[in-house]
């Protein structure tokens, strides 16, 4: 699927007066419209590729599946362009028998933007979802090195984000530092949720002693999405906002924002971090 980048025609300008043309690389941004047993769910605004991992990890924040045995497929359907072609911007989603379906009254309403994974949700009581992971006894330990040097490993990894510099990432990682999944998108929450949807796919829920470095900032989706996977420790490049530290308190998970190298804040459970 050779959509994650495009190029574009520029026109770039400096104080000195020089003014050039050029082409530039662009990140891709398309619809995915993800249908449950053949019925529309939402659509959401994503950069094309790992499209199956998202639309798992989707499943998975949405509180509906959790384990790999409850999804039964995933394919591309109905959708081609003006031209006739797949545009591979639809998935259908097989659950297994016995699986309850999203209640209507979760349905996407409106687009989710890129930027936003909660803002087409139909009630903001449904929120808050009940996870099937406990994360208060998860005892792992991160030593402060480690932790700290994880942004600078994320970013080093980062290859769209190297041609395009327009889109976010999203870093699972061991208590060693060891990399386990990389994720590019231009929605931060869809980073983290084609990292969830990978580790669903392959049988590693729930991700006890990882941690999930994000390029951006801790926001409440990203702390949910996080602790419905059963992740302990989230960690971000910027700040959380106060909702998220709420969450991460009631989860039980440790939470780091400015994690800028050479230091870092915990906003929750520090004790995860060892120095």
């Amino acid at each position: 699927m050779g959509r994650v980048t495009r190029r574009g025609s520029i026109t770039k300008f400096r104080t000195d007066g020089t003014v050039t043309k050029r082409e530039d690389v662009l990140a891709g941004e398309e619809p995915l419209e993800i249908r449950v047993e053949g019925r529309s769910f939402t659509v959401t605004m994503r950069t094309p590729g790992d499209d199956f991992d998202l639309v798992a990890g989707f499943l998975v924040s949405e509180g509906i599946i959790w384990e790999p045995g409850q999804l039964i497929s995933l394919r591309y359907c109905a959708g081609v362009d003006e031209s006739g072609q797949q545009t591979f911007n639809v998935v259908d989603v097989q659950l297994r028998p016995g699986t309850a379906l999203p209640d209507t009254a979760m349905e996407r309403h409106v687009y989710t933007s890129s930027s936003c994974g909660i803002c087409g949700t139909a009630s903001i009581d449904a929120v808050r979802k009940s996870s099937h992971f406990s994360l208060g006894d998860d005892d792992v330990r991160v030593p402060l090195p480690v932790l700290a040097a994880l942004p600078d490993q994320l970013r080093q990894q980062q290859k769209v984000f190297d041609r395009t510099g327009g889109v976010h990432a999203a870093g699972l990682f061991s208590a060693e530092g060891e990399l386990l999944c990389l994720r590019e998108d231009v929605g931060r929450h869809n980073a983290v949720d084609k990292v969830v949807g990978w580790a669903l796919r392959a049988g590693r829920l729930p991700l006890r002693g990882t941690v999930l470095q994000v390029s951006g900032r801790a926001s409440f989706e990203l702390v949910q999405k996080a602790q419905l996977a059963g992740i302990p420790m989230l960690a971000a490049v910027s700040a959380p906002s106060s909702l998220s530290v709420e969450l991460a308190q009631d989860a039980g998970m440790t939470l780091v924002g400015f994690s800028r190298g050479t230091s870092l804040n915990c906003y929750a459970f520090p004790e995860r971090i060892s120095v």
